[in-house]
């Protein structure tokens, strides 16, 4: 049901405006608007707005502490006569995708008579049924709404708005040398919110919207206390940035090298016009030259034979005391302004929107959580505001910034607080997360054959005690996780998810993986929250990759899979201060201490252990259906091993050693007795 490729992934700023456009069960009761507030919401975005046009100031100077020029476009409120003289809220948007990005698109949707309509024919557009359904998520993200929220939302502005669209720190028109979210780049935020809380055209209260790096920023300034923030509005954003998206138990993420390229490419772009009019920046263009490239060392990691050679800015990556790596770790625990998150289950970052919301300490209504079944660039995909769906980001989006910087009492802090879409089930609304009534559970794997997956490698089964008899089970690694959910987290070239076998159907990646598939359950099963999985293996190599899936097969078959994740074996050390247990001592959610110089020892023919912390979910497996695990050697595009896994495994096969006495399981939260 996800749609990727190499152009929506690595060049979004660019073609993104193409794309865009071209507990128990009771508790998780379904998803249901208050009153008429969600429709009012919507009238309120779509229709009249108080002032007829928007004027744009173009590359404004925002000097920083340290003399450093940012450039902001600053879109104001305009009636017949130019922009308006009151004084608005400001919404601030800091992006590493250019403003000229942002321009781009804004423009593509804001085309009088022809943007709307072309909006509304692929936000109605439904392949579902065809074996191209995975494009109607594409073009579904066209109608719900996330656009605006990347970019510019018009329709805001003209309602008494200023929105500031800034070029971070070394991208776009400003100087500087871009460091993704280092200190540096980290300070300029605050700074920036200042300066736009003390402009003739803003009333002083400021909040913040924006996607993925943008979100990001905003879950750093709210954390920093600037007295202008009021408010903000992330869109799939991450925490803890290593361990959510870029090296996810110790493999980077394939979009990672593609992503760094595509910013420092785009931050070439000249700013013609001042070129033309003789006061070109040479400052900016100095900035250039002297780092072209800008954190491109890290991608050396993926060629380096051994540890001790890392380039400086991969082994900063890999050290968990260093000033990036610390830079990296956000604060929603000193979060203090209402916040709403709105993410996906299968987003890049889809680790960090439950674990956000649960630190900020803030009452529910001040903070909310909004989680789809999209991934980083289809969130919103299933917001339409009909058919059981929550409204649009813009929407949700408006309605936020109205109540907590304007003081409009439309009920949006009455929403949710958790609208989940619950995966085997439809969008839910409840009141924590993970779902009251959540009680772990070890489901041991097992040799024993389950019957219900011919196709892969091995067919085993979950069952609730550990086999009386040991087993070694070989897997290797493979490319068949090109035609899987992660392939689409991770793919830089992945034509396949176009199609709904890849991504709807897991079988197809099945075929390159060991799997252990439990019984049907009796009755509507809910699983809530984080999941680990404990696995007992053997190499033959100095090192190893293992991934793994937890998924919900359906009586026809079909495997759907709700979560993943993966571990480097040298990289095992877990940091048990930061991990989390559930009540029988059995690890819920480890935390990889990902660190090169304390990297373990993995010796060939010997056992080690490793505990695999997956992406939280929240699922309702329906009777009949059964719960299994998929366990694969490799995870190629989203896990790129590093060079010197790359090296240390040989891309070897590996042995998951089931043994009484050293049981590999699962740890499942379980909101019902499944009859097993």
């Amino acid at each position: 049901m996800r749609f990727s490729g190499v152009i929506v992934r690595t060049v979004l700023p660019l073609l993104a405006p193409v794309a865009l456009v071209a507990a128990m069960v009771l508790p998780a009761q379904a998803f249901a608007e208050p009153s008429d507030s969600a429709g009012q919401w919507t009238a309120t975005e779509d229709g009249p707005q108080q002032y007829s046009g928007v004027h744009i100031d173009w590359d404004v100077p925002v000097t920083m502490s340290d003399g450093t020029v940012l450039k902001a476009n600053v879109y104001r409120p305009a009636d017949a006569a130019g922009p308006i003289n009151t004084p608005t809220p400001v919404i601030v948007n800091l992006t590493p995708y250019t403003k000229l990005g942002s321009m781009v698109l804004d423009s593509l949707v804001s085309i009088p008579g022809l943007s709307d309509a072309v909006v509304q024919f692929f936000r109605d557009l439904d392949l579902t049924g065809t074996p191209l359904e995975g494009i109607t998520d594409l073009t579904r993200t066209a109608g719900g709404g996330l656009a605006r929220s990347f970019s510019v939302d018009r329709n805001l502005i003209r309602s008494g708005y200023t929105q500031v669209v800034v070029d971070v720190r070394g991208t776009g028109f400003s100087q500087g040398d871009w460091q993704p979210w280092g200190p540096r780049d980290q300070a300029d935020i605050p700074e920036v919110i200042d300066w736009a809380a003390r402009q003739p055209w803003s009333n002083g209260r400021v909040g913040m919207n924006g996607v993925s790096y943008s979100a990001i920023n905003q879950i750093e300034a709210a954390a920093a206390h600037p007295p202008a923030l009021q408010a903000i509005f992330p869109v799939v954003p991450g925490n803890d940035l290593l361990r959510d998206a870029y090296l996810p138990g110790g493999a980077p993420i394939g979009i990672l090298v593609p992503y760094l390229l595509m910013v420092n490419v785009t931050k070439f772009v000249p700013d013609v016009v001042s070129l033309l009019q003789g006061h070109f920046d040479m400052k900016w263009l100095m900035d250039r030259v002297t780092d072209p490239l800008a954190f491109m060392g890290v991608s050396q990691a993926l060629i380096a034979p051994n540890f001790d050679v890392l380039d400086p800015a991969a082994r900063e990556m890999l050290d968990p005391d260093s000033t990036i790596r610390q830079a990296w770790i956000a604060h929603p625990e000193r979060i203090t302004v209402p916040t709403m998150l709105v993410g996906g289950w299968h987003d890049a970052f889809a680790n960090a929107g439950p674990r956000i919301y649960n630190a900020i300490p803030l009452p529910p209504g001040q903070k909310q959580l909004v989680y789809g079944d999209g991934m980083h660039v289809t969130a919103g995909f299933d917001m339409r505001g009909r058919d059981g769906e929550p409204p649009r980001i813009d929407v949700l989006q408006r309605a936020w910034f109205d109540h907590w910087l304007k003081d409009i009492d439309n009920g949006i802090d009455g929403f949710g607080p958790l609208t989940l879409w619950q995966q085997g089930g439809g969008w839910t609304t409840t009141d924590q997360f993970p779902r009251a009534g959540m009680a772990y559970r070890r489901l041991y794997l097992s040799a024993a054959p389950s019957g219900t997956a011919t196709g892969s490698v091995h067919d085993g089964s979950l069952v609730t005690q550990p086999d009386a008899d040991a087993a070694r089970l070989t897997v290797a690694p493979g490319v068949l996780s090109m035609c899987s959910r992660d392939g689409e987290q991770g793919a830089v070239a992945d034509p396949f998810e176009i199609f709904a076998d890849c991504v709807q159907d897991d079988r197809i990646h099945e075929h390159d993986g060991l799997t252990f598939t439990s019984p049907p359950v009796g009755t509507a099963t809910t699983l809530s929250g984080p999941i680990a999985v404990h696995l007992n293996v053997v190499h033959d190599t100095a090192d190893g990759f293992w991934a793994a899936s937890v998924n919900d097969v359906a009586p026809d078959g079909r495997s759907t899979v709700l979560t993943t994740g993966q571990l480097v074996a040298s990289l095992r050390e877990i940091d048990d201060d930061k991990s989390t247990r559930s009540a029988g001592g059995d690890y819920a959610d480890p935390y990889p201490v990902l660190s090169a110089a304390r990297r373990l020892p993995v010796n060939p023919g010997q056992p080690v252990v490793l505990d695999i912390g997956l992406i939280p979910t929240d699922a309702v497996l329906a009777p009949g259906h059964r719960l299994r695990v998929d366990v694969y050697a490799s995870d190629f595009p989203k896990a790129m091993p590093l060079g010197p896994t790359l090296f240390g495994s040989g891309l070897a096969a590996e042995h998951l050693q089931l043994d009484p006495d050293a049981p590999s399981w699962v740890n499942a939260p379980l909101g019902q007795d499944p009859g097993w």
